[in-house]
């Protein structure tokens, strides 16, 4: 049986991968070795995204913390990581917003943050990033504010737009 973090890399995997676009990637792939051009050093990714286009890759990081925030040293490692294989930038999935400090390096290094929650699974997670929210749901979803949703259905390519409350 796999070890929660084990999950929660490969949910974040194919969710990531099934909002490329929105991302401006062509596709993420999963777990692999990257080679660092100037460390010479082997760099184990949790996925690699690609780029539209084939304009380069992009690195992600899974970190499923859930007491503690990830943090500025945290940041600045994977900011390293993405400098030494040749990254165009990154991307790093947590539960759990950003602390200061390793915001603003997010936002100096290309580093794109994307919350989803620690036991979210490919059919049912909340999964937030660049101002959009992702929902998956198989039962009941219940909505305390106005909001407004867009149902895209990938079997028959449709979309409605819903405002709800």
């Amino acid at each position: 049986m796999s070890k929660k973090f084990e999950t929660y890399e490969q949910v974040s995997q194919y969710l990531l991968d099934r909002f490329a676009a929105d991302l401006g990637l062509d596709k993420v792939e999963g777990k692999q070795e990257i080679k660092g051009q100037q460390s010479g050093t082997t760099w184990e990714i949790d996925a690699k995204g690609i780029r539209i286009g084939n304009d380069g890759f992009v690195i992600v990081e899974c970190r499923r913390y859930t007491t503690s925030s990830l943090k500025q040293e945290h940041l600045a490692a994977i900011a390293y990581r993405i400098t030494d294989t040749g990254a165009k930038g990154g991307i790093v999935v947590s539960p759990l917003a950003l602390q200061e400090g390793a915001k603003k390096i997010a936002e100096a290094e290309g580093i794109v943050e994307v919350k989803l929650n620690p036991d979210a699974t490919k059919h049912e997670y909340v999964l937030k990033f660049l101002n959009k929210v992702m929902i998956g749901v198989r039962d009941v979803l219940s909505i305390q504010q106005s909001i407004a949703v867009r149902i895209e259905r990938k079997d028959d390519g449709t979309s409605e737009e819903l405002k709800l409350l």
